[in-house]
């Protein structure tokens, strides 16, 4: 079998084809796309059996996608939306031909889903997406703005910080405290506000106090005890990942 995979964040991208190496063997990778227009083109050049579509990327997002294929593309590919949605969104399509995975995808879920896509025909799977299609589209108007912008303290200054720019979020004993590429800034916000604010495709939770933005990971090492840490492109100290979040670099 053929896959697609779609996705604007290439960490996630590679993150998922390599699960997806690990857990099902027989399916190829036929191309990656970096926004909706490039994943329409890529299912109608290519046409793969299965395409994992992030639902917000730029240009198309992955519903428009899917809506805009011909039938015929449509029949013969099996839609699998990753995006990273509240856990009731997720619950709400468990038994859809059509799955939905939640990121960070976790191999449990992600065989799931396999299992799913491997007993399935396109024929099953296309006679429900258009349902699915508008039970997605009916959900996604209610999904809450992410946070994207703190005000954090500089001295006796305020300043306004775009989240895009904060490299990760650490605890302290009173307050949270925020790296920039070029600043270490104090809010008094607590990492668990933060974390039901801000985008979990973004920001991940790497430890009991730490959040890290995703796009600043440039690699994870990992040591001879298993413990992980994060090099980041814009900060020169490395970022400790604890056990329970170790899964999320395995395959850095």
């Amino acid at each position: 079998m053929k896959a697609i995979i779609a996705d604007d964040e290439p960490l996630l991208a590679k993150h998922l084809a390599a699960r997806l190496a690990r857990l099902w063997p027989q399916i190829e990778i036929a191309g990656v796309a970096v926004n909706g227009i490039e994943a329409r083109e890529m299912i109608e050049g290519l046409r793969p059996d299965v395409a994992f579509l992030d639902i917000r990327m730029p240009g198309l997002s992955g519903l428009e996608v899917v809506q805009a294929l011909a039938p015929e593309v449509r029949a013969s590919c099996r839609v699998v939306f990753v995006t990273a949605y509240d856990e009731f969104a997720v619950q709400a399509f468990e038994r859809e031909a059509v799955d939905y995975l939640l990121k960070p995808v976790s191999d449990d879920r992600l065989a799931a889903a396999i299992e799913r896509l491997q007993r399935a025909s396109p024929a099953a799977a296309a006679a429900q997406s258009d349902h699915l299609l508008q039970r997605l589209q009916a959900l996604l108007p209610k999904v809450a703005e992410h946070l994207r912008w703190v005000r954090a303290s500089v001295g006796n200054d305020v300043r306004l910080v775009a989240t895009d720019e904060i490299c990760y979020f650490q605890a302290t004993d009173k307050y949270t405290a925020v790296f920039t590429r070029d600043a270490e800034l104090l809010i008094r916000t607590p990492i668990k506000e933060l974390l039901e604010q801000l985008d979990p495709e973004q920001f991940w939770q790497v430890h009991r106090g730490t959040l890290v933005n995703v796009r600043q990971v440039a690699s994870a090492r990992h040591d001879a005890f298993g413990r992980v840490s994060l090099k980041l492109k814009d900060r020169p100290e490395a970022v400790a990942v604890s056990r329970g979040h170790a899964h999320l670099f395995r395959q850095m």
